[in-house]
């Protein structure tokens, strides 16, 4: 009898093109994890649907990203958690396997994303994390950056951050709080809403790093918002400085 798995992932996307299966590639986070599901329930990979919170880009981490597949198979949740981490790169970790509803849609009942961005601001280079953070030049405005994150909070149409210019869908969202922290070398910048567009959080964070480093000013943001021209926004972010950190239910 199929049960409804629940499974929450991290995964180090440096090599990866992303969550979402690619045509001709089988580099990516969803193919990888389906592949081995097909050996385990003995079929063929098409008949793996492997669901996910969020389809996190090519580059781009995770923490906690949370999954589901409906399946059959005598194996306790300990059990199909061990069994895909023995056969899964390095770089992605089943962290958890439960049961769940079998109503439960790790997409459609998500009611809330944490994502962090993180840039690296100190002399030297960060050679251990240069994967995982943005290297700044130089220091930007934190108390400017926090202003204009000010104007970026909130119900807004984000169309002039996103990412896709043929989205047919609503560009409305939520950004409940962008949470601007320096210490030491490295800067985070903590993004949670009810949804993100594609690049969002990267043109968001390209944008208050534009800010402060003073090549726009503050109140220019609900100017820029209301435009809904992705033009005029920043460029966006490199991904490695990105990670999905957590989603809501």
């Amino acid at each position: 009898m199929k049960k409804n798995y629940k499974l929450t992932v991290a995964y180090d996307g440096t090599r990866y093109l992303g969550w979402e299966h690619q045509p001709g590639s089988d580099m990516t986070i969803q193919g990888k994890i389906e592949n081995v599901l097909a050996i385990l329930l003995h079929k063929p990979v098409p008949e793996i649907n492997l669901i996910a919170a969020g389809r996190t880009d090519a580059g781009v981490h995770a923490e906690n990203q949370i999954c589901n597949i409906h399946m059959d198979t005598p194996m306790d949740e300990e059990a199909v958690r061990d069994y895909l981490n023995r056969y899964l790169p390095e770089d992605i970790c089943v962290k958890d396997v439960r049961i769940a509803s079998d109503r439960f849609h790790s997409r459609y009942n998500a009611v809330g994303k944490t994502y962090r961005y993180t840039c690296f601001t100190g002399p030297l280079k960060p050679v251990f994390d240069r994967k995982y953070v943005w290297r700044l030049d130089e220091n930007p405005d934190i108390a400017a950056m926090k202003k204009a994150a000010g104007y970026l909070t909130g119900t807004h149409d984000f169309a002039g951050f996103c990412g896709n210019p043929r989205m047919k869908k609503s560009t409305v969202r939520t950004v409940d709080s962008i949470d601007i922290v320096q210490k030491g070398p490295y800067l985070t910048l903590t993004y949670h809403g009810n949804g993100f567009l594609q690049y969002m959080v990267r043109i968001l964070t390209g944008t208050l790093i534009e800010t402060g480093l003073g090549k726009r000013d503050p109140e220019s943001i609900p100017m820029l918002i209301e435009a809904r021209d992705r033009r005029l926004a920043a460029p966006t972010a490199p991904a490695c400085g990105l990670c999905m950190v957590k989603v809501d239910y």
